[in-house]
């Protein structure tokens, strides 16, 4: 059974045979994120939740150059309170949630960047595949100076260890998908874009066939053994970096294609 494709063209959303496949459709921004596409996606996946026709679920970038390179930075200019930074990170927190616990197997189809929020999502996924050109990181001590919630930080240190998660911040690189691979940020590496859309539909068909009551309730034991610390726990980080003047400059230096000065206040 298919389903019709939304109106919304910065998020495409379509099933078929059921398997359903989002896509961010910004190329031309690198694949960023707005609010809304956040929201759409998170609706989304309550409706997969109520459809029992649909066994998996993929995700990916339009064209070749970034999977998701993370929230669009022009949405901070309007943050000039505490409460809009708690409110960001509360909505990050809950449609990175929501995409957690999508009843389905997830598998994030990654090419190109990976970043920033986008990372972050990919950490929410099941199952990650990546091409030769994929990069995947969280480089906000380089560019915005802001930080990752308590529930993002436990996604990344359950997959890489607490060592490898400050190595990749402190450092603020990308990493490349071989290394990735062997961190196991990614599940498996194939040549190209071609192959990567082959083989995430291979793979989609394949978790599809399997007991679907298994898969629920395998994710939500590794979820309930994995406990995801609250952005409530981090609340004082939140507001320590978003509230300073380092993240004004980082967001400035980010927009207008220059070199941040940071003051560490």
């Amino acid at each position: 059974m298919n389903a019709p494709t939304t109106t919304n063209e910065d998020l495409l959303y379509s099933v078929q045979d059921g398997i359903a496949r989002i896509t961010f459709n910004r190329p031309q921004a690198r694949n960023a994120l707005t609010f809304a596409m956040y929201e759409r996606m998170a609706e989304i996946c309550q409706e997969i939740n109520a459809d029992r026709s649909i066994k998996a679920l993929i995700l990916i970038g339009a064209g070749d150059k970034a999977f998701a390179s993370g929230t669009d930075i022009s949405q901070f200019r309007a943050f000039k309170t505490a409460q809009d930074a708690l409110d960001y990170e509360a909505r990050i927190d809950r449609v990175l949630g929501t995409l957690e616990q999508c009843r389905v197997p997830v598998i994030a189809a990654i090419a190109g960047a990976c970043t920033g929020g986008g990372a972050g999502i990919a950490a929410c996924c099941d199952l990650r595949i990546g091409t030769e050109t994929t990069r995947i990181g969280f480089p906000i001590a380089r560019t915005l100076g802001n930080c990752l919630s308590m529930s993002n930080i436990s996604r990344v240190v359950s997959l890489v260890g607490p060592a490898r998660t400050k190595d990749l911040i402190f450092k603020a690189r990308l990493v490349e998908a071989p290394e990735a691979l062997a961190l196991g940020l990614l599940n498996e590496v194939v040549p190209d874009v071609e192959t990567l859309q082959r083989r995430a539909d291979e793979t989609a068909r394949l978790v599809a066939s399997h007991a679907p009551l298994t898969l629920e309730a395998t994710k939500e034991a590794v979820r309930r053994i994995r406990r995801t610390l609250s952005r409530e726990e981090g609340e004082d980080l939140i507001l320590k970096a978003y509230m300073s003047e380092d993240f004004r400059e980082g967001m400035d230096a980010f927009l207008n294609k220059r070199t941040p000065n940071w003051q560490g206040k």
